[in-house]
């Protein structure tokens, strides 16, 4: 069949299948808008799948109702994914504008942990381990050299060693943990 070559041609299968593949969408689909756009794929498809027509497999008919099955099926599917998809969101609060603000106050926050996390890993075991301690799990200096098994003096020097050791690595990360003690 030589309807995408031949103007005239798909003109007159149009003419002649229109309103069987209309009657054939409205019964298939409610919405009359989406029934004219899916006539309208119809004959998309088959100017797109004209030279696959063999007339010896059956009757150009058959074969438009072919590509319509497809077209109305590859519909449903695609209906049934977004039902699907809303379902899955349905019930969820959207975030509003403060919500947006909070999770980019975290994200920060976290970067900056981060960061300080980084600038601990080039610290010495004896300071990381007091600073650690103070910071982060919120010991005293007392309660972090007790846990530490070392004088309260030591840990004193130890966590101001620190302290002055990330100021020199990272500024950001430094003024984290200097809020933190």
């Amino acid at each position: 069949m030589r309807l995408n070559d031949d103007p005239e041609a798909f003109e007159a299968f149009y003419r002649r299948h229109v309103d069987a593949v209309m009657r054939f969408t409205v019964r298939r689909v409610s919405d009359p808008h989406l029934a004219a756009d899916l006539t309208a794929d119809i004959f998309l498809a088959v100017l797109d799948s004209a030279h696959t027509y063999v007339p010896t497999r059956g009757s150009e008919t058959a074969w438009l109702y072919g590509i319509a099955r497809n077209v109305v099926s590859a519909q449903h599917r695609k209906a049934a994914r977004e039902t699907r998809a809303s379902g899955r969101v349905a019930g969820r609060r959207l975030m509003d504008d403060d919500d947006l603000a909070r999770m980019e106050e975290r994200i920060d926050a976290e970067r900056r942990m981060r960061d300080a996390l980084r600038a601990m890993d080039s610290l010495p075991e004896g300071e990381r381990a007091v600073l650690e301690l103070v910071v982060i799990d919120q010991l005293t200096v007392t309660e972090a050299a007790r846990a530490l098994g070392i004088r309260q003096v030591t840990a004193r020097v130890r966590l101001h060693r620190a302290r002055r050791a990330l100021e020199n690595v990272a500024s950001p990360s430094a003024v984290y943990l200097e809020g933190q003690a």
